[in-house]
């Protein structure tokens, strides 16, 4: 059987894509695993509330050191083709590198909002939040509709190292410039809301390049935060909280 370069090339490419997508799952099952550990230490005896904020966050130490003696404390990096050009529009234009995160990113919202409203799954993980025992009530497992809610959610948030990497170099600690920007989004658009979180990254976003481009990148998270209390303290709810 005659097998052109070109037939070959485009088989490895798509085994590529096609393996990334399984990683993407694999680290959802790691992310539901880890939280029935949580499960069982915690939530079962009632005890979730420091002691299991201290837990994660010992996990986030023990993964930085994990990542530190695998891959070092030096910056990575990775090399496509978009990275470096541009898009040439009339009056600006707009690096590949920023572009190619953003359009996933937004898939990916607009993904997981189509799941959480339309889908009874979806509907389950907004309820458990709200009212456990009317969960169970409709025969739904409230432990398990938060272990899976909890993989989806390292799910996406591994997605989103992937896209990081592409916009700039990362190191295993890159993570913690990255928390206080998460619990801002969160609470300006409002606990809940996903067009209320869109609309807070998008402000954040815009307000921190408008600060480091006038005013230097130093003053762009206090900017930021800044707006962040201005509009907890005209609307405490967030912009779209309920």
């Amino acid at each position: 059987m005659d097998v052109s370069l070109d037939l070959l090339m485009n088989a490895m490419i798509s085994g590529l894509l096609l393996g990334g997508f399984y990683a993407a799952v694999s680290i959802g099952l790691l992310g539901m695993a880890v939280y029935q550990v949580y499960y069982v230490a915690f939530e079962r005896r009632d005890d979730q509330s420091l002691r299991g904020l201290s837990f994660f966050f010992g996990l986030l130490f023990i993964a930085e050191v994990g990542l530190i003696l695998v891959f070092g404390v030096d910056y990575r990096s990775v090399n496509a083709r978009y990275i470096g050009p541009s898009l040439q529009l009339v009056l600006f234009d707009l690096p590949w590198r920023l572009l190619v995160p953003f359009l996933v990113s937004m898939a990916m919202a607009i993904g997981l909002q189509i799941f959480l409203s339309r889908s009874f799954l979806g509907r389950a993980i907004q309820a458990v939040a709200q009212d456990q025992l009317a969960l169970q009530l409709m025969a739904a497992n409230p432990t398990r509709i938060k272990r899976i809610a909890f993989g989806l959610s390292i799910a996406t948030a591994a997605l989103a190292g992937a896209c990081l990497i592409i916009i700039q170099p990362v190191e295993p600690s890159i993570g913690r410039e990255y928390i206080g920007r998460v619990f801002a989004i969160c609470v300006l658009g409002g606990l809940g809301s996903f067009p209320g979180m869109m609309i807070a990254a998008m402000t954040l976003g815009i307000v921190e390049s408008l600060t480091s481009t006038f005013f230097g990148p130093s003053w762009a998270p206090a900017v930021a935060f800044g707006v962040l209390l201005v509009t907890l303290a005209v609307r405490p709810s967030g912009i779209l909280g309920r």
